[in-house]
């Protein structure tokens, strides 16, 4: 397998997964700020949708979408199990990613696009820089209501690291570093997310 990596938190995502896991693989740097992604040979050979990360598996087809790359490699990697492993626990894991990404992740990260973002993006995209204040504070919205919910617990979803966890901790890192900061008034999220910065897989090297 061949993983194609690249700044920004999507990639970072299966880079914390892997890390988690103990998984080593090959990798491609992908120049996304050149716009190596949006251009042949990647757009054409390995995503048409010119976005990072992408999986090359050994047959040498690709996935793409970070979820399902993290489920692959949970097939293939079982141990430690960081979607579950009976029937419940994986659809508590997918419930709380579904959660964290829809709430949080996803505006958060469109406020960037439509905002700071908008010189690299919007001659890649469809930018609304009209919406971007509303986004973020979308997405500071699902923090407030996820804050309660985890009080008295170490995880997003219960007592044990999840996908859920790994990505919430991807995109919050990389939203304190472009305007979006963590309100310390999220006291529950901001203990949790003491804890994740510490792991060894958030300091690689």
């Amino acid at each position: 397998m061949k993983f194609y990596n690249s700044v920004g938190p999507n990639p970072r995502v299966v880079t914390l997964f892997m890390a988690e896991k103990g998984i080593e693989l090959p990798q491609v740097e992908v120049d996304l700020r050149g716009g190596e992604n949006r251009r042949a040979p990647y757009n054409s050979e390995v995503n048409p949708a010119g976005q990072t990360p992408a999986l090359e598996l050994d047959d040498g087809s690709v996935l793409t979408e970070i979820t399902a790359i993290c489920e692959y490699l949970e097939e293939r990697f079982p141990d430690p199990a960081l979607i579950g492993t009976t029937a419940e626990e994986r659809a508590k894991t997918r419930m709380w990613t579904r959660r964290v990404d829809l709430k949080i992740c996803e505006p958060l990260t469109n406020g960037f696009r439509f905002a700071e973002g908008l010189p690299l993006f919007e001659p890649r995209m469809r930018c609304l820089p009209e919406a971007a204040a509303g986004l973020k504070a979308v997405a500071q919205d699902g923090l407030k209501w996820l804050d309660p919910l985890i009080a008295g617990r170490d995880y997003i979803a219960g007592d044990r690291l999840t996908l859920a966890d790994i990505m919430l901790f991807a995109f919050l890192d990389f939203g304190a570093g472009v305007g979006q900061p963590l309100d310390p008034a999220n006291r529950n999220i901001l203990r949790w997310f003491e804890g994740m910065k510490v792991r060894p897989s958030a300091n690689p090297g």
